[in-house]
């Protein structure tokens, strides 16, 4: 199948398409005191959805819940055992609607 035959989408279209079911338990955690001794902080300017906010005291935020759930912040991260990573359970996370 060629890629001719698929319609242009703009980005605020297909992210209308998506809703983030969140669950009270979150898919990715993050031991900010790990973070604060890691030097290249990949997880703040690979994560897509920008959802990791580095802290005064030198830790990091995360902010789960409008996670893509792509696992880029867990591949890049340097600090063993920062970040845990897990799919959310059945029926939460990123859910797509066609249009």
């Amino acid at each position: 199948m060629s890629t001719d035959s698929y319609p242009e989408i703009s980005f605020e279209t297909r992210m209308g398409s998506v809703e983030f079911r969140v669950h009270e338990r979150a898919h990715i955690t993050v031991d900010g005191k790990k973070c604060a001794d890691c030097s290249t902080r990949g997880c703040i300017t690979a994560c897509p959805a920008n959802l990791f906010v580095p802290t005064a005291d030198g830790g990091i935020l995360f902010n789960y819940e409008l996670c893509f759930e792509c696992g880029t912040c867990y591949m890049v991260c340097n600090e063993e055992g920062a970040i845990t990573w897990s799919y959310p359970e059945g029926g939460h996370g990123v859910v797509f609607h066609s249009s």
